[in-house]
């Protein structure tokens, strides 16, 4: 339905409104349309492509007939697109098991959750993926969230607010959810080490006052670079300074370790990290965030945290389904192995053309530009041309200068979609000067 809803019939209230504070002068209009003109000027202006993701034959979607509007460019008809920018990792969205465990819950319990835990009641099924996530980390207890970016705000702004005199310890690099949780705390101070430099970090804490509470917040994997941070030398410095230690393992659960319990799991130090963070939406595929710790800690987060207190619950429907797609990933690693070797095939496929991009230690594949009008026309030509969709990645969320197309390839990106790929890679870059940049290594 594409009606305008001002100038739909019984909304003239609205159509005054809107035109009476225009016209008033506010200055804060002013400031949307310079500050939409500047990122418009600057090459970043972001717009939606509107997808409709095929149950059945992922990662292919469906890219339907638009009209042009200020956040969607027009499509001219419905056509077919290969998705290369997913974070649905391993396609868990989409498994049969997991689609069912959510239809069988709407039956049960309905849509909705009804209201918060506390007003409306608590679910089973949210007992049951809370002691499951915990039970994947090694922990005591797990507490759910309504998004990944909601627990790390929540978690990380309750506990700095907790006690006074607290410091946070912050990688450089940390993802903004858990940026806003830190600058959230009141009372609190923040010092930033340099990304993944555990010399830096030691040395900071060695300077800060010695009795003070300190905590270390840093992530597994960095989504944008693809690189993975040192957990045990982390863990070894937060003992030595005695720190707790957060950990962002996002874009690394479901994927590491031998049940999909991260990097940390991986490599052993689970039992090393005392707040475990983590997401439903990408490994497995559905939504909702979780931290997992000792009882003590999550049982304070759950009746002091507001981002937990004051917000509806996450539906059954989606907690049964993430429910159902964790204990799927954790008995069957075929998922697992199959997205690496997809990953080292297509990186090899990358190589043999020439095409550069960054060699990282994980599952992301960035391919540097390096400004962003080009990167935003390149996603543009990949799509329009080729029926490639592969996300731009601009300011604010990497330096400026960085821009790449950040690529996921997952269990079932086939050879040929990879084939595809690569030949309109290598067109583009020739027409734009970029296929001579060499292979960067992640250090």
């Amino acid at each position: 339905m594409n009606e305008d809803p001002v100038n739909r019939p019984g909304c003239a209230w609205r159509k005054a409104a809107v035109s009476s504070n225009q016209v008033d002068g506010h200055p804060f209009f002013r400031f949307c349309r310079t500050a939409l003109e500047n990122i418009r000027a600057q090459g970043r202006y972001r717009q939606f492509t509107p997808l409709a993701r095929q149950a059945e034959r992922y990662p292919l979607y469906d890219q339907p007939e638009t009209q042009a509007t200020p956040s969607t460019p027009a499509c001219p008809q419905d056509r077919e697109v290969v998705v290369w920018s997913s974070n649905d990792y391993l396609g868990m969205g989409v498994d049969p098991v997991v689609v069912e465990a959510a239809i069988q819950a709407i039956h049960e319990h309905g849509a909705g959750a009804g209201g918060t835990r506390n007003i409306a009641g608590t679910s089973p099924v949210h007992t049951a993926l809370e002691a499951e996530m915990a039970d994947l980390h090694g922990k005591e207890a797990g507490l759910l969230f309504v998004s990944g970016y909601v627990s790390n705000q929540a978690t990380l702004q309750t506990i700095l607010s907790s006690m006074p005199g607290w410091i946070c310890f912050s990688d450089r690099l940390n993802h903004a959810s858990m940026i806003a949780g830190i600058k959230g705390a009141r009372g609190s101070t923040t010092v930033i080490y340099e990304h993944n430099d555990l010399a830096d970090l030691e040395a900071k804490l060695a300077a800060a006052p010695r009795d003070a509470p300190k905590l270390i917040a840093f992530e597994s994997v960095y989504s944008m670079d693809g690189d993975i941070s040192d957990i045990a030398g982390t863990c070894a410095l937060a003992r030595k300074y005695n720190a707790i230690t957060y950990l962002d393992e996002v874009h690394a659960v479901g994927l590491y370790g031998d049940q999909g319990g991260g990097v940390s799991e991986r490599d052993g130090v689970a039992g090393q990290v005392d707040i475990i963070e983590g997401t439903l939406a990408k490994g497995f595929g559905v939504h909702g965030g979780y931290i997992t710790a000792t009882s003590d800690i999550v049982e304070y987060l759950r009746l002091s945290a507001s981002g937990f207190i004051f917000t509806t619950a996450l539906p059954p429907a989606v907690v049964a389904a993430a429910l159902a797609s964790v204990r799927l990933v954790r008995k069957d690693g075929w998922r697992r192995e199959r997205m690496f070797e997809r990953v080292s095939t297509f990186r090899e496929k990358l190589r043999e053309a020439g095409i550069p991009f960054t060699m990282t230690p994980s599952h992301i594949v960035p391919i540097p530009v390096g400004d962003a009008q080009r990167c935003r026309e390149l996603s543009d030509r990949l799509l329009n041309d080729y029926g490639i969709y592969a996300t731009p990645i601009n300011y604010p969320t990497v330096p400026r200068g960085t821009e790449r197309l950040r690529l996921t390839p997952g269990p079932f990106h086939t050879d040929e979609m990879m084939d595809d790929m690569v030949a309109a890679l290598s067109h583009l870059l020739r027409i734009n000067d970029l296929a001579a940049q060499p292979v960067a290594a992640m250090a």
